[in-house]
């Protein structure tokens, strides 16, 4: 008796495994012909532009492309008004020389005067460690704003560092500047754009560790500068 019900009960269960068979392989069909447009929306949904009011400076921060990209985006928000001054970042590679120099001539080379330019040298080797001194640089200045312009797939992780590390009197807007590297329309298809974007969602990954005590307060930064004062090295 028990085996007559296992063979009735067969024809049910292959019929079912058929239905579920074919649900994935439609699934994995739909997913396949929408891979496009899921993979950039990923890309667009990651990039961040703010509403972009004026602001007491602008910050370029380091490390631009081979096009200067960063560099063309902070000269087109100066030439806009946005900012009476523009901050040039970059990382120290030699005791006299920096990244933030070689940003200073791009800039000067799309039309900001020179006396407009500050010059930002450190020895960060991350975001996060360059947002600490840019927050020490700005509450230095008294500046109340700041629009922060970096490469678009870089955006949605620097605005969550900078929103976390300046204190809360400093506002934050963070200004998206088109890479030559990574179309967020054809992401998927160069071999540095995946880099890029992957090396994003880990980076995030450990942004999201290394802040999460929360938002750093304005007190910690003040005593900060208290303590140690702004470093001379840092500007150039």
């Amino acid at each position: 008796m028990k085996q007559g019900h296992a063979k009735q009960g067969e024809p049910g269960r292959i019929l079912l495994n058929l239905i579920i068979l074919l649900f994935l392989m439609i699934f994995c069909a739909v997913l396949y012909l929408a891979r496009r447009p899921l993979l950039r929306f990923t890309a667009e949904a990651w990039i961040i532009e703010d509403p972009l009011d004026k602001a007491d400076a602008l910050i370029v921060l380091g490390d631009d492309n081979f096009y200067a990209d960063r560099a063309t985006r902070g000269a087109q928000l100066f030439r806009e008004g946005k900012a009476p001054v523009i901050v040039a970042s970059g990382r120290r590679l030699r005791p006299s020389a920096a990244i933030a120099e070689l940003m200073e001539h791009d800039l000067i080379e799309r039309g900001v005067p020179k006396d407009k330019i500050v010059r930002f040298a450190h020895d960060a080797d991350s975001t996060l460690e360059e947002a600490r001194a840019l927050a020490k640089f700005a509450r230095a200045r008294k500046w109340h704003s700041v629009i922060v312009v970096t490469s678009n797939y870089h955006t949605r992780r620097a605005r969550y560092i900078f929103q976390h590390v300046f204190p809360q009197g400093i506002g934050i807007r963070i200004a998206s500047a088109p890479d030559g590297d990574f179309d967020p329309e054809h992401w998927w298809e160069k071999r540095k754009s995946l880099k890029e974007l992957t090396r994003e969602f880990a980076g995030m990954a450990v942004t999201l560790w290394e802040v999460r005590g929360g938002r750093e307060t304005s007190e910690t930064t003040q005593s900060v500068v208290e303590l140690a004062g702004l470093n001379p090295q840092l500007v150039v």
